[in-house]
């Protein structure tokens, strides 16, 4: 989680606490537009620090696979290896990285510490790097970097300058830093706690390292609580409702005073999220199809490689020209789009599909109308234009699961292709294999068919056809079962 950009709105979270999993919902003015979700089965890796073994180095695909001790090995590409590491063994490089080069500084079987950038997905492994980082309130250390970064959000020049100065004074040698927004304005006995908390983390983190074989994990991001409290509970934001009393305490007990008395503990009979609409937003962040205010409405279609989203005037007609309705549904949709892209958490490349527009001034308004809306993203975003194909690239950095595949998992019926046979079809195969199994073995008797209901129907519909169609039939015993519980894709035939 990183700072939101978008301070004008009014900003409430919702957190919602159950044995089995925790849910928190970021609102702008009363809008659902962020959702994390946690499982206690299934916890995010994300920011975890592994202490891993090497399983195998691939000069070709310019990275290595690392045991962590989860499902799959995580994938360490080259550009995500700082070759002069204290903690990898040999002789330090300097410079770039090659693919031969990988080989010199990287073996089979080696210890290595990393930690998780991006979550596994599918039947990819989690993505891994060896420039670590740890999060705290004001500051991000890092480690293994010397560097100081202060965020863009910071606008004043003299303060930029003023924790510049604080921060290089109290860094350890050789390590990095980058000051958070919500370094901004506090007195250096603040920020030089949340360093010193941060460097003894890592000495923990070192120690932890040196000890124990591997694969082994030795840091543990926070939870999604902690993490909320420390990415998000801003003084930007007005209320935090949240429906444990438990939790109202730990997160009571990690903030300043002024922030504390912002946090309300919900006892209503009606379920938190329930009661402020957010139950109903996840629901219809999971639907392809989203209508806006207007009557118009995108379809959203996630596929591995890319998400595709397609702008449709819908019910909306205008009552100006038809130039004029085509802008302000583009305009409408970039809006939504930019909110969709947030609640679902998606990532990656984004191909955006507006209605046509044949002044290009309207294509560079609604292009600026997406940009803005995207700047109250804190996940990176960038609008990379219109194609010649009048198509709208976009690419935002993907670091975890999406809601759709925390929420749900592929069709039991379908296998996740959205589609089965049509029960014509079924038939038809069921047909094509009772001739094929007529022209092979004349002896048979007749058949026993099992299939799905409406595809034994069709089967009763058309068997007079049949019957003049292939005369063997007329004089063969055909029994049908239909079976409710049968796939409508599957089908069984017994010979008689």
């Amino acid at each position: 989680m990183r700072p939101r950009l978008n301070d004008n709105a009014e900003k409430r979270i919702l957190v919602d606490v159950n044995p089995y999993r925790t849910r928190v919902m970021l609102l702008e003015n009363g809008v659902p537009v962020e959702f994390y979700m946690e499982r206690r089965s299934k916890e995010r890796i994300v920011g975890n620090i592994y202490k891993g073994r090497v399983q195998n180095v691939l000069p070709g695909m310019y990275a290595a696979f690392v045991n962590i001790n989860e499902e799959k090995n995580a994938f360490l590409y080259a550009g995500d290896i700082k070759p002069d590491s204290a903690l990898l063994e040999g002789e330090q490089i300097e410079g770039k990285l090659t693919p031969s080069m990988i080989c010199d500084i990287i073996k089979t079987g080696q210890d290595i510490m990393i930690q998780i950038v991006k979550e596994p997905m599918g039947t990819k492994g989690a993505r891994a790097s060896t420039q670590i980082s740890l999060p705290g309130r004001t500051l991000v250390f890092l480690p293994t970097v010397d560097f100081i970064g202060i965020s863009k959000r910071i606008a004043n020049e003299s303060e930029r300058k003023r924790l510049k100065s604080i921060v290089a004074d109290m860094l350890p040698e050789g390590t990095g830093v980058i000051v958070r927004t919500a370094a901004e304005g506090l007195d250096e006995d603040m920020i030089r706690a949340d360093l010193g908390s941060l460097v003894s983390e890592w000495e923990q983190i070192k120690r932890r390292y040196n000890e124990g074989r591997s694969p082994k994990l030795i840091h543990k991001e926070d939870s999604l609580v902690f993490r909320t409290v420390r990415d998000v509970f801003t003084p930007s934001v007005s209320e935090l409702v949240v429906n444990d009393a438990k939790t109202r305490e730990l997160i009571a007990s990690l903030v300043d005073p002024a922030l504390a008395s912002r946090i309300t503990l919900y006892e209503e009979d009606v379920p938190l999220f329930e009661h402020y609409g957010a139950e109903r937003e996840i629901d219809a962040a999971l639907s392809r199809k989203v209508w806006l205010k207007s009557g118009a409405y995108i379809v959203i279609d996630q596929t591995e490689a890319l998400t595709s989203i397609d702008v449709n005037t819908g019910k909306y007609v205008g009552n100006v020209s038809l130039g004029r309705t085509i802008v302000e549904t583009n305009k409408e949709a970039a809006a939504e789009i930019a909110r969709q892209l947030r609640l679902r958490d998606i990532g990656g490349i984004v191909i955006i599909d507006f209605i046509d527009m044949e002044d290009p001034h309207d294509r560079e308004d609604v292009i600026a109308a997406l940009n803005e809306h995207l700047r109250s993203d804190s996940t990176k975003s960038i609008v990379l234009g219109m194609t010649q194909l009048g198509l709208v690239e976009v690419t935002r950095k993907k670091l975890g699961a999406n809601i759709s595949s925390q929420l749900q998992c592929d069709c039991p019926v379908c296998g996740g292709s959205g589609k089965i046979m049509s029960y014509e079809t079924t038939a038809i195969k069921i047909r094509g294999e009772i001739v094929s199994r007529i022209r092979q073995d004349r002896g048979i008797a007749g058949f026993e068919i099992t299939a799905c209901p409406e595809v034994i129907r069709l089967l009763d519909e058309y068997s007079g056809e049949e019957f003049s169609a292939i005369p063997e039939l007329g004089l063969m015993k055909i029994v049908k079962h239909p079976d409710p519980t049968c796939h409508p894709e599957h089908f069984h035939i017994k010979n008689i």
